[in-house]
């Protein structure tokens, strides 16, 4: 889990490439950095490694990456490894920390349950507008904890939610929930939304935002549309 340590060392430290996870569509690289005498293992992915999308042509994923990675932070979700973006051995790009997840958990069966960290990241979803939640983008660390990874493609300006996470669809959010809504509305007009203008654009923000209105608005999870 993410760790001022970590961070530091992520940061600051020495890059090597050891590895490249071959599935992947654009350059996704296993690598680990190390600062003095602490080293972490994390992925790596330059920019000069996506392979251009059609709907995404502004910014990078790499940015978005982060920016889920901010919305993630910022709002207590804790859904996302730990992210930056920094300079590699291929070029700038985004850099997570590596998570090494529970293989006892079937996840054929896992994503469709009832689990309290699939419905927070089912909202999470909603407010980043995620075009890919697929079952192996679930990383359990253990019964209680889940995380999520590849949100290089979210924060598009049109509604694109598609996701494997559909069983509360039309649920009425809980008062944590709704609390957690608000107070994305506040976050995203001041500190979070500033943190983000660099990443997004600036039609992507405020669709973000209005995202987040209509949730409240509905008062439910959303539907496929």
């Amino acid at each position: 889990m993410a760790t001022d340590d970590n961070f530091q060392t992520l940061t600051h430290g020495d890059l090597q490439v050891t590895g490249r996870l071959v599935d992947a569509s654009n350059a996704t690289l296993y690598a680990t950095s190390t600062f003095g005498d602490q080293s972490v293992a994390c992925i790596y992915k330059p920019v000069a490694g996506e392979r251009p999308l059609w709907d995404f042509s502004n910014g990078c994923l790499a940015h978005r990456e982060y920016a889920a990675f901010l919305v993630s932070d910022f709002l207590g979700f804790d859904l996302v490894p730990l992210t930056i973006l920094r300079d590699g051995p291929y070029g700038p790009g985004m850099v997570q920390q590596w998570i090494d997840i529970d293989e006892s958990i079937d996840l054929s069966q896992f994503f469709s349950t009832d689990h309290p960290k699939l419905r927070a990241m089912a909202l999470f979803d909603a407010i980043i507008n995620n075009t890919d939640r697929k079952i192996g983008h679930l990383l359990p660390l253990d019964q209680e904890r889940v995380l999520g990874c590849d949100h290089g493609v979210t924060f598009h300006e049109d509604d694109k939610l598609r996701t494997v996470l559909w069983q509360w669809a039309n649920e009425p959010l809980n008062e944590d929930e709704i609390a957690l809504l608000t107070k994305a509305e506040s976050l995203l007009k001041g500190e979070l939304g500033e943190l983000l203008i660099p990443l997004l654009t600036e039609v992507e923000i405020e669709n973000t935002s209005r995202r987040v209105l209509d949730l409240l608005s509905s008062g439910t999870f959303p539907i496929p549309n």
